[in-house]
């Protein structure tokens, strides 16, 4: 249960979802789009989240898909987690999200609630920062599309009202040689200590990391030294460590040495999996 009580809206359409939410802040209400509620209610009982309007984007149409379409893949905001394990359009995506939680809660979860979620780890983003995906936006601005990588700076940077409507990556991606490497601490749903995820592109790796720092990300200046031939494995890993964003988690998942320690093993075995030279 959570400790407020709330009004509960299922929009049907983009434009019915934007306008109810400027009509309830003009009204003095605080609004909440919603996807699958998990962390609204995780959180809602800690009093770290609070809305007295619930706004549910599941009954709109275009946030609900999930196929492949002139040769992209366009996934809506809405789709929950363990639809990625039944139908694999994106094998990268899938072992990303088949990680995340138990199956009971990834049919609660949706990928918008995970993207744009306030939890750290995030990490269903990963792939999509890896594959150049783009994003649909919808807006008291109107619709906006853009590359993720232009709207997620240590997470989606979406304006007052704002939804995130569709995830859009193109074909050319979905079945690259990849890896998702999910290092837990503790039991195999816990939070995650790190995770990893690798897309090689053109004989390239491209790598995204969650719970290495308090929000996911990918690093260029990371992957140039992890893609150079002239170091060892090892060395193109301490290298690479010169460039990681900082702080460094230090929490009750472990030490920001101790995950330095298994980050340092991880990327050797994905250098050495997929083939770094």
């Amino acid at each position: 249960m959570l400790p407020f009580n709330f009004t509960y809206y299922k929009p049907e359409s983009i434009q019915e979802a934007l306008e109810l939410y400027q009509t309830l802040k003009v009204q003095g209400k605080t609004p909440l789009y919603y996807g699958g509620g998990t962390e609204i209610i995780t959180l809602g009982r800690l009093n770290l989240v609070y809305a007295d309007a619930i706004i549910d984007l599941k009954g709109i149409d275009e946030c609900k898909i999930f196929e492949v379409q002139n040769d992209k893949l366009i996934i809506g905001s809405t789709v929950s987690l363990s639809v990625f394990e039944a139908k694999e359009l994106f094998p990268l995506l899938t072992d990303t999200s088949k990680e995340v939680a138990d199956y009971t809660s990834r049919n609660k979860i949706t990928i918008g609630g995970n993207i744009c979620g306030r939890i750290f780890y995030r990490e269903a983003v990963l792939p999509f920062l890896l594959a150049d995906s783009a994003v649909i936006t919808a807006g008291p601005k109107g619709i906006r599309k853009l590359l993720l990588s232009e709207i997620f700076h240590k997470e989606l940077q979406l304006e007052e009202g704002e939804i995130l409507v569709q995830i859009i990556t193109e074909k050319e991606y979905l079945h690259a040689p990849h890896l998702s490497i999910k290092k837990r601490k503790q039991w195999d749903t816990g939070y995650p200590l790190l995770t990893v995820a690798s897309l090689k592109k053109d004989g390239y790796l491209r790598f995204a990391f969650s719970g290495v720092c308090p929000y996911p990300f990918r690093s260029i200046s990371m992957e140039e030294i992890l893609n150079d031939q002239k170091l060892s494995y090892k060395d193109r890993v301490l290298a690479s460590f010169e460039h990681l964003p900082n702080p460094i988690l230090n929490d009750i998942e472990g030490s920001n040495e101790y995950r330095l320690f298994v980050l340092e093993h991880t990327l050797s075995s994905i250098l050495s999996r997929l083939g770094g030279e």
